[in-house]
């Protein structure tokens, strides 16, 4: 009886290694597609801000750096300054405001605030994924009893946190 208790934990043994050999899984918690062995670069140009609405000076850089980061710090491409595997091109083509709802006194009772940003995405290794003009767009309410000045600061990163992760999972998720 000894002998059939040694043959189950044989074949269960046997039984996990065949199952240990034939599987692999990998798991990618950032969604991103990349073939390391193809690309392994990526340049950024600069996104100037071309709003025909409001221009609000730290919007440039804060949207720069947010892009940058989010590729740096979910991928394992080096960035270089020019001709990289994956180039990113583009513009803030749109950041302004409008009025949402008329309160009972007639004026207005919320203040949607909207920023649109134009994006060029060159694969090099896979032209077929290439990106020309492509707009990303995030907009953000607040009470317009508020001073946009109050909640500026806020709404814009919320808005540029939203419009990254969009180029990002369009750019390199491929889902």
């Amino acid at each position: 009886m000894a002998w059939i208790k040694q043959l189950k934990v044989v074949i269960v043994l046997i039984v996990l290694a065949g199952i240990a050999t034939a599987c692999s899984i990998s798991y990618k918690f950032n969604a991103s597609t990349i073939d390391y062995t193809k690309v392994k670069t990526i340049a950024f140009e600069n996104f100037p801000n071309r709003s025909v609405g409001f221009v609000w000076g730290p919007m440039e850089s804060m949207f720069n750096t947010a892009l940058q980061d989010i590729y740096m710090q979910q991928t394992r491409l080096k960035q270089v300054k020019r001709g990289g595997d994956l180039q990113l091109s583009g513009e803030i083509t749109n950041y302004d405001a409008l009025n949402k709802g008329v309160g009972s006194d007639g004026y207005s009772s919320m203040v949607e605030l909207r920023m649109t940003v134009k994006v060029n995405f060159v694969n090099n290794s896979n032209p077929t994924e290439n990106i020309n003009g492509q707009q990303f767009s995030a907009s953000r309410e607040y009470n317009a009893n508020q001073q946009l000045s109050a909640v500026q600061d806020e709404l814009v990163s919320q808005m540029i946190k939203e419009i990254v992760e969009q180029i990002f999972n369009a750019t390199l998720a491929n889902w």
